[in-house]
């Protein structure tokens, strides 16, 4: 069996959750026969040491897209590219038309360059399937109001392609649409009824996290070693909030002094990065929309207790008081309470990060979500066959 995967981006620069759960995927589906070649625009530097899904085996064919806005500027552009930004691309037409030996199109692209991946797939009788990362109905608003923000005031050229394609009506011709919590795959039924959509999870190579990796990063960061820190993991952009965290940063050294926050993540928005590095200089999961959330997995695996806000994806994921605890943006004492149970009560908060890491290798394990996949490829692939013998009759 040998499935495309199409990319909106791929540059290990930025790499994110969605890179992540494409590449996991795709390197444990090889232990199960199955060959997978990634498409990804032709955006970021790519070496050949730092070409992860090439290394793992998986040929990564670049094409050439764009930002189809006019009257915005390069730092703008770069912003919609970096996240969840509507490209355009006349190459993957013909790069994907010229690909051999495909059974299955997966795009985890939405907007058009999912389009043009489902175009060529039903030209070619190929079984499509769209992943959607990062939501298309299970979004706050004030999330939606960011994501305009790159373009606000350009003129995008690239519309008459997307009506041309019926990239709004991408989900409705997909053979299988997958979601990443049960609230977006309801609201995907709701909305495309009749539709076949399979709530999936996120998969982490548990083996990974094991005690030893864990020493080994200590050892690679001895100025954190031996203090309380609380990390915060997510690219640094305003749908991620970490300035929620910021402004309780405060309150919480006043409670904890000597705690450490740490925030990792790439700047996907260079503007508020700036912002939010001044007010470090003077003066913790707190995204505002997280469908899946892989990074409380990869805690999980580590035996780390977690602590998110309550969005739809952390919720589906954790029991509170069971793995971890939840808070609300809007009550802020009451992640100080969170914080409070986890440093207080060690040996409490080892049994959530115990109960974490079970919940993970019996769920959530990479080889669980191959072996599905697989099999849900395997399904679609029999169905088209069948549709075409009972036309040749």
């Amino acid at each position: 069996m040998r499935v495309v995967h199409i990319l909106r981006k791929y540059d290990p620069s930025e790499w994110g959750g969605t890179e992540t759960a494409v590449f996991l995927l795709t390197t444990d589906m090889a232990k199960h026969g199955v060959e997978s070649v990634v498409f990804a625009p032709r955006i970021g530097d790519i070496g050949k040491t730092s070409d992860p899904f090439g290394l793992s085996g998986s040929p990564v064919r670049r094409f050439n897209a764009h930002a189809p806005v006019w009257g915005v500027s390069a730092d703008r552009k770069r912003q919609m590219v970096a996240v969840g930004g509507n490209m355009v691309s006349f190459e993957l037409f013909s790069a994907l038309w010229a690909e051999r030996n495909v059974d299955v199109v997966h795009s985890h692209a939405q907007g058009r360059l999912g389009a043009i991946a489902r175009f060529i797939a039903r030209r070619k009788g190929l079984p499509f399937v769209i992943s959607i990362h990062g939501g298309a109905y299970d979004i706050p608003a004030r999330v939606r109001e960011e994501l305009k923000k790159p373009s606000a005031g350009g003129w995008d050229w690239g519309r008459p392609l997307g009506l041309l394609l019926g990239a709004r009506r991408l989900v409705d011709q997909a053979d299988a649409v997958i979601a990443f919590n049960q609230r977006e795959a309801d609201l995907i039924r709701e909305r495309h009824p009749g539709r076949r959509v399979l709530v999936e999870s996120h998969g982490v190579p548990t083996a990974l996290f094991a005690r030893e990796s864990r020493q080994a990063a200590r050892n690679a960061y001895p100025q954190l070693q031996g203090r309380p820190m609380l990390l915060v993991l997510g690219r640094i952009d305003p749908t991620k909030n970490q300035e929620w965290v910021i402004a309780e940063t405060a309150e919480l050294v006043r409670r904890h002094p000597g705690i450490l926050v740490v925030f990792v993540g790439a700047f996907t928005n260079q503007e508020y990065g700036n912002a939010l590095l001044a007010r470090i200089d003077r003066e913790v999961l707190p995204s505002l929309s997280e469908t899946f959330g892989i990074v409380i997995l990869e805690s999980w695996a580590a035996g780390t207790p977690v602590i998110s806000s309550r969005t739809s994806g952390a919720s589906a994921l954790v029991e509170d008081g069971v793995h971890g605890l939840l808070f609300d943006l809007n009550r802020p004492e009451d992640f100080h309470i969170a914080v409070d149970r986890v440093l207080a009560e060690p040996e409490l908060a080892k049994g959530w990060g115990a109960a974490g890491r079970a919940k993970a290798v019996a769920e959530f394990d990479t080889s669980v979500r191959a072996e599905r996949m697989r099999r849900l490829y395997g399904e679609l692939i029999e169905e088209k066959n069948a549709l075409r013998h009972n036309k040749g009759r």
